[in-house]
């Protein structure tokens, strides 16, 4: 499916996807990729949602872990979350390929409690949901699994 929005266009924007591919600024990908607004769009590992950890998440998202202080407990509260270095991004956008598919909750815990949300569902949807977010100014950062429609698996 082709998408047609006006945006700018020195923003990534996805332009389309279909069987086996993600089209950024009618760029096609036939592999899993990871992107912001600005900046290059990535090859993102993960073949299927079972692939995904939360080191996946962090590199979509271009955190890291910070570098451990060992006095940092003195000045930590209880809820305060991980140390991230890196520009927290308001919302990560996972598309799943052919239909929503959960992560488990210690996968994605790391990012909530440092403030980032995310949110898991499928290509389709978070191609969308990424362009409408990009275009409103958002700090929003997409990883996508690109669809395949055959057998829901990946041509091997």
């Amino acid at each position: 499916m082709k998408l047609h929005t006006d945006t700018n266009s020195a923003l990534n924007t996805v332009t389309g996807y279909g069987d086996g591919f993600v089209e950024i600024n009618q760029t096609r990908f036939n592999h899993a990729i990871a992107f912001g607004p600005l900046g290059a769009v990535e090859h993102w590992s993960a073949t299927s949602p079972s692939d995904i950890t939360t080191a996946l998440l962090l590199q979509a998202a271009k955190l890291k872990f910070a570098a451990l202080d060992p006095m940092a407990f003195l000045d930590a509260s209880e809820s305060s979350g991980p140390s991230l270095e890196g520009t927290r991004p308001e919302v990560l956008l996972i598309g799943t390929g052919n239909r929503q598919r959960m992560l488990p909750h210690a996968t994605l815990l790391p990012l909530l409690l440092a403030g980032v949300g995310v949110e898991c569902m499928s290509t389709q949807a978070a191609a969308r949901t990424y362009n409408i977010l990009m275009a409103e100014g958002r700090q929003v950062i997409a990883a996508l699994l690109p669809e395949h429609t055959s057998d829901g698996a990946p041509p091997t």
